[in-house]
């Protein structure tokens, strides 16, 4: 419930709206998922690359930007950023010398399992309201949906997604020209003189 002033005869519309309900969860979320992140290379993005190369065979950044959603020029500052402390390494890759695959280090593992156990605290401390049975109910449906909207439409492009989400703006009048403008400003000064 959002309003402060509740009335059981005028439901607050927000209650049931899907959108307003996951923002509220997602901005509890990030946070407190940032501080969790403080100190971590990358914060939640580089989780969330050191946790594509942990979980999965050795692929190259543009696998990894596609899979992830993240801008492949973000993500090499990313990677640069997990190679410093030693959490990935990049190696060639044996059947296409161009390309370089990202590997995690025993380093990497072991910072990203002590962040893993830092975010259960946190989606503990969210869910709290919920008993253990319903908490696990409900990250079996997200995931259920999540990947079903992941498969019918993968997240490929920021820009096409906000592009497609923007409304149609409204035409646009013609700037007027330069002595059209003189006009406009001269009126509203005779108007005073005479008024």
């Amino acid at each position: 419930m959002t309003g402060a002033t509740h009335r059981p005869d005028r439901p607050d519309p927000n209650d049931d709206d899907l959108g307003w309900m996951l923002g509220v969860v997602f901005r509890g979320y990030v946070r407190a998922a940032d501080h969790a992140f403080t100190d971590f290379p990358g914060g939640p993005r580089g989780y969330q690359l050191l946790t594509a190369a942990i979980n999965g065979p050795a692929r190259n950044q543009g696998a990894i930007a596609e899979e992830l959603g993240i801008d492949r020029t973000v993500l090499t500052y990313l990677i640069d950023d997990l190679e410093r402390p030693g959490f990935v390494a990049r190696r060639p890759d044996p059947t296409d010398r161009r390309n370089r695959l990202i590997d995690a280090t025993d380093a990497g593992r072991a910072a990203w399992e002590q962040r893993r156990l830092a975010l259960r605290q946190v989606e503990s401390h969210l869910l709290g309201a919920l008993a253990p049975t319903e908490s696990a109910t409900l990250r079996a449906l997200l995931q259920k949906v999540s990947c079903s909207a992941q498969a019918a439409d993968p997240l490929r492009d920021l820009c096409e997604v906000v592009a497609q989400v923007r409304p149609t703006p409204a035409p646009t009048v013609p700037a007027p020209s330069p002595a059209v403008r003189g006009r406009r400003t001269a009126t509203p000064r005779a108007a005073r003189r005479t008024g």
